[in-house]
């Protein structure tokens, strides 16, 4: 990983970097959303976010302007439930111009069959 040492550079900091879908029904719509910061002195700009595999896709564009020093983003998740029944853990790389250039986040919980009674993550 790159870091940039220059020390008025924009930082990246997630509110949190894992998320926890808990059980979610097979066929179902699974989106959850990352919130981060720029914790640094300079705008953020996000290069990339890419999941690792086509079951992670991003429903809406990330932001695509600068991101203020100061200022919080966002960006959505979907986990297509579709694919597999069973547990998921998934990293998603987050690529910027940040002191903290490429970030690894996830997101986990477990697909079960359409049917079950389905209890709620965080």
């Amino acid at each position: 990983a790159q870091i940039n040492s220059d020390i008025n550079a924009p930082e990246i900091t997630f509110q949190s970097e894992v998320i926890d879908f808990g059980n979610i029904t097979q066929g179902s719509e699974a989106i959850r959303t990352f919130s981060f910061k720029n914790t640094g002195k300079t705008p953020l700009t996000i290069a990339s976010i890419k999941g690792a595999c086509g079951c992670t896709t991003f429903p809406e564009s990330w932001p695509k302007n600068p991101i203020a020093p100061g200022s919080s983003a966002n960006f959505k998740v979907k986990y297509d439930t579709s694919i597999r029944i069973g547990m998921f853990d998934k990293k998603i790389t987050v690529t910027s111009n940040a002191s903290n250039s490429i970030v690894e986040v996830k997101i986990k919980g477990s697909v079960i069959p359409a049917g079950t009674p389905a209890t709620s993550g965080n």
